[in-house]
């Protein structure tokens, strides 16, 4: 898939999620609009897998650990072809399959997920499966800076350097706030780079709301042979909705009618300018 359709998928993925939070009445908005990007670089164009067979053995595993931000995650899922629109459609509903974080009932789901800190652990344990079974299966897993107060992710931190799993990759979704405000006011972090680095992971900083940078950083696995791959992915916390970027109160927040329709006209102005430009 060329950088521009990417890019338009990004944006359709936005529109879809704004819509199923409003039709839900529930969602976690910020968080899934700045991780789009990240998801749709992975699904599109890096992971190794087959919608068609979402058990394929020889898939590389991708790991939602802030898995509140289910909205954007269902909607790639979507749009890769794990299940279908109308399925899609029946989120937030009564006894609907996709609930209101990942399961693994759903498709394409590798790991129950939204209890914050578990996410890495899962995946440091299939990578060091994968390596003592020598095979070549990758794993990702996508991850919260508000998360990272949680002290089982430093844990697996630690296993990953010492059991030099370059097969696998951790990203920071790093918007810089969380449900309580900013993450430099509720638990600093902007010694991430340092403190990973001490753990034996090789670090890389990227515009986690660029596309191309991101598709050049996970083409560039691993970043050093024999250390596992921490992406710090600086995004913006409703990356695409002006009145919702950068605002903390739309961590869990539902637009009203109003609301919604200022944001699909900004997301489908984003798209013309697109279209234009191509």
């Amino acid at each position: 898939m060329h950088i521009d359709d990417l890019q338009r998928t990004a944006i359709h993925v936005r529109k879809r999620l704004m819509q199923l939070i409003y039709e839900a009445r529930a969602g976690h908005t910020g968080g899934s609009l700045s991780s789009v990007d990240i998801l749709v670089s992975l699904y599109f164009k890096i992971l190794k897998n087959d919608p068609a067979n979402p058990g394929w053995e020889e898939r590389d595993r991708f790991i939602m650990s802030k898995g509140h931000s289910v909205e954007g995650y269902f909607c790639v899922l979507q749009r890769a072809g794990y299940f279908t629109e109308e399925v899609l459609s029946s989120y937030g509903k009564y006894k609907a399959p996709l609930a209101g974080h990942p399961t693994r009932n759903v498709p394409g789901v590798e790991l129950n997920s939204g209890s914050l800190g578990h996410g890495l652990s899962v995946g440091t344990g299939m990578a060091l499966s994968f390596k003592r079974d020598n095979k070549s299966n990758r794993v990702f897993v996508l991850m919260g800076d508000g998360e990272q107060g949680e002290g089982s992710i430093m844990e697996a931190a630690n296993a990953g350097g010492h059991y030099k799993l370059d097969n696998l990759t951790a990203i920071i979704d790093r918007n810089r706030l969380q449900i309580s405000g900013n993450t430099e006011d509720v638990m600093a972090l902007d010694d991430l780079e340092e403190r990973w680095s001490a753990y034996g992971w090789a670090v890389k900083q990227v515009n986690g709301n660029s596309i191309p940078k991101l598709l050049a950083c996970f083409e560039s696995l691993p970043f050093t042979s024999g250390k596992p791959n921490l992406v710090i992915a600086n995004t913006t916390k409703g990356k695409g909705i002006s009145f919702i970027e950068n605002n903390a109160a739309w961590h869990h927040k539902v637009p009203n009618e109003q609301q919604y329709k200022d944001a699909i006209s900004e997301l489908d102005k984003m798209m013309e300018e697109l279209n234009h430009g191509a």
